[in-house]
C-alpha cells in the first residue's frame, strides 16, 4: 500500500482520475487475495470506474463473480482499466456508462445487465457525487439537484428495477459514509444525502427483508480516491484523512473489504445495517 499519512496538495478537474493522484491508491490489484466468497454471484456496481468502486469490483472478481460497472461516460478511460484488472483476475466486466440522473437511466442499466450477465445477485449502489461550498449561499440550486439526483433518486431508482431480479440469498449494498455523522459544512448537501441513504438502508431492508434479500449499507470514511482532488480545494487535500484516529486516509481496498462480507453468504444474517469504515471514526 501507499503511504497516504503525508498527502501532499493537488486538484484535478471533476470527475478527476486515477491516473493523476499522488500518491497512487490502492485498489487490490495485487495486495488483495481472493477466498472463494463470491464464486458464481453476478454484481451489478455503479461508481466503477474508479476508487472505491473500483476496488470493489477488483475485489469480487478476486471472489469468483462476474461484475458489471456503471460509470458516467467521461470516466471511460478510468472504466477500461477497472475492466482490465477484472478480467485479469478471469472474470467478465460489462461496461456501462450511464448517467443515473433519471428513472429510465436506471431501468435500462439493470436490463443490460441482466441480460450481459445472465442475472443479478449483488447490487452495489456506490456512485456518488459531490462539491465543496464555504457558505450556505454559495451552493448552487442545480448543484443540490445533482447531487440528490445521483446520490438518493438513482439509488433508489436502481433499486426498485433491479428488485424483480433479485432472488432469495441476494443482497443490495449501499455506499453512505462518515458524513452522515459527522456532517461537515462545506459538504451540506452531500452530507444530508449520506444521511438520507442510512435511513433508505433500513426501510429497504424491511421491504426486501420477506423476499430473503438482504439490505445493508458501507459507511466510508476519508479514502484516497479522484473525488477528494476534484472536489476540494488543493490545501485541504494536503493531509487529508490525518484527523482520523488511525492518523490516515483510507484505501479504496480497506472499502472494498466490507463489501466483499456484505455481499457474501457469510453476512446471510446481517441486514439493515450500516458497517463503518472510518479510520476509527464513530458512526452512531
Amino acid at each position: 500500500m501507499s503511504d497516504l499519512t503525508s498527502i501532499p496538495p493537488q486538484s484535478q478537474d471533476w470527475p478527476g482520475t486515477t491516473a493523476d493522484l499522488q500518491p497512487a491508491p490502492d485498489h487490490g490489484e495485487t495486495s488483495y487475495t481472493g477466498r472463494d466468497r463470491l464464486v458464481g454471484k453476478r454484481a451489478l456496481i455503479t461508481g466503477g470506474d474508479s476508487g472505491i468502486g473500483r476496488a470493489v469490483a477488483i475485489a469480487f472478481a478476486k471472489e469468483g463473480a462476474d461484475v458489471a460497472i456503471a460509470y458516467l461516460p467521461e470516466e471511460q478511460q478510468d472504466a477500461e482499466e477497472t475492466q482490465r484488472q477484472v478480467e485479469a483476475a478471469g472474470r467478465r466486466c460489462v461496461l456501462c456508462p450511464t448517467d443515473q440522473r433519471t428513472e429510465q437511466a436506471n431501468v435500462e442499466l439493470v436490463s443490460s445487465a441482466v441480460h450481459e450477465l445472465g442475472g443479478l445477485d449483488v447490487l452495489v449502489n456506490n456512485a456518488g457525487f459531490q462539491m465543496t461550498h464555504s457558505d450556505l449561499e454559495d451552493f448552487p440550486g442545480e448543484q443540490v439537484e445533482r447531487t440528490f439526483a445521483t446520490n438518493v433518486y438513482a439509488t433508489f431508482w436502481l433499486t426498485k428495477a433491479a428488485a424483480p431480479h433479485l432472488q432469495s440469498g441476494s443482497a443490495v449494498i449501499n455506499t453512505t459514509s462518515i458524513q452522515a455523522f459527522q456532517p461537515s459544512e462545506p459538504l451540506l448537501d452531500y452530507a444530508a444525502t449520506k444521511a438520507a441513504l442510512n435511513n433508505l438502508t433500513v426501510n429497504l431492508a424491511a421491504q426486501l427483508g420477506p423476499r430473503g434479500i438482504r439490505v445493508n449499507a458501507v459507511a466510508p470514511g476519508p479514502i484516497w480516491t479522484p473525488l477528494i482532488p476534484s472536489t476540494f480545494p488543493g490545501e485541504r487535500v494536503e493531509g487529508f484523512g490525518s484527523d482520523t484516529p488511525l492518523g490516515r486516509a483510507g484505501e479504496p481496498i480497506e472499502v472494498a473489504t466490507a463489501f466483499v462480507y456484505l455481499a457474501s453468504d457469510e453476512a446471510s444474517y446481517v441486514s439493515g445495517t450500516v458497517l463503518g469504515v472510518t479510520g476509527g471514526k464513530p458512526v452512531f
